[in-house]
């Protein structure tokens, strides 16, 4: 049995999927990128975007019953992997260790011009 997660305090989907889907004690939570959640639009900057991207996965956590620590699988995608330190650090500003499991990976671009996104698994 699935279950469909959804809030308002994080962007609604732009496409033809949910925010986060739980099956069981699992979460997969769709994939974010830096939209405000009040006005659709990008924030400004690559530092922005990803403050932007990890509290809207909190939010969608929060929603599903969890918070950000219960990550256990962390995907981030990068239009410049120049960016990965930038992530780290402020990424450091959200998890505490244990660190989820994560994958950085570079992409040649991602929706509505985003500079980073992340998506994850969660365990409840």
């Amino acid at each position: 049995m699935k279950t469909i997660i959804s809030t308002p305090n994080a962007p609604a989907a732009i496409g033809t999927y949910s925010q986060a889907v739980k099956v069981d004690g699992t979460v997969y939570l769709s994939g974010q990128i830096g939209l405000d959640p009040v006005s659709m639009q990008l924030v400004d900057g690559v530092e922005a975007q990803i403050h932007q991207v990890f509290k809207n996965l909190s939010a969608v956590c929060e929603a599903a019953g969890g918070r950000l620590a219960d990550i256990v699988k962390l995907n981030v995608f990068l239009t410049d992997l120049g960016n990965f330190a930038k992530v780290n650090e402020i990424m450091g500003q959200y998890f505490q260790q244990p660190y989820p499991a994560r994958a950085a990976v570079g992409v040649a671009s991602l929706p509505r011009g985003a500079l980073v996104e992340a998506d994850g698994v969660l365990v409840l």
